[in-house]
């Protein structure tokens, strides 16, 4: 396994302002509606790789949200329950779940960034598993992600 540097920092595009920390965790696209249970804060589509997982305090990392634009209110009602990601990472600009984040953070005064990066930041990002930090905070300026306690290939989250 190649250990990445505990100094390592990306850069991405801030969606959505704040700051978070957690353990990422890399799935393929999700639909909120139907795929989360915002309650128990769990993973509930069967035909989704991440069947079980919670997203509770990660950071995850998706490529794009798959389906319906109801993901954006089961998002906010997750974050509202404490059930949701800390912060979200994306290869594409998604709309529907950066709506549902900015009416939680609006609505119940929490704190969770989303950030698009590159193709290849994405890749990298995607790659290992570690804790990561996002800070955001500055819409004018590249998000900063800050990967620590990284390796390479590990998926065991």
């Amino acid at each position: 396994m190649t250990m990445i540097s505990p100094t390592t920092v990306l850069a991405g595009q801030v969606l959505v302002p704040g700051r978070a920390s957690g353990l990422a965790i890399a799935l393929p696209p999700l639909s909120f509606w139907g795929g989360y249970d915002a309650e128990r804060g769990m993973i509930i589509d069967k035909t989704h790789s991440g069947y079980g997982q919670s997203l509770k305090g990660r950071i995850l990392v998706m490529a794009r949200a798959r389906g319906s634009s109801s993901s954006s209110s089961v998002l906010a009602e997750a974050l509202r329950n404490g059930t949701g990601p800390s912060g979200i990472i994306l290869a594409e600009r998604d709309l529907i779940l950066a709506i549902g984040v900015i009416a939680a953070n609006e609505l119940y005064a929490l704190d969770v960034p989303v950030v698009s990066v590159g193709e290849n930041v994405f890749a990298q990002i995607a790659s290992f598993t570690a804790t990561l930090e996002i800070d955001a905070c500055d819409a004018a300026r590249p998000a900063s992600i800050y990967v620590k306690d990284s390796e390479e290939g590990r998926h065991d989250a």
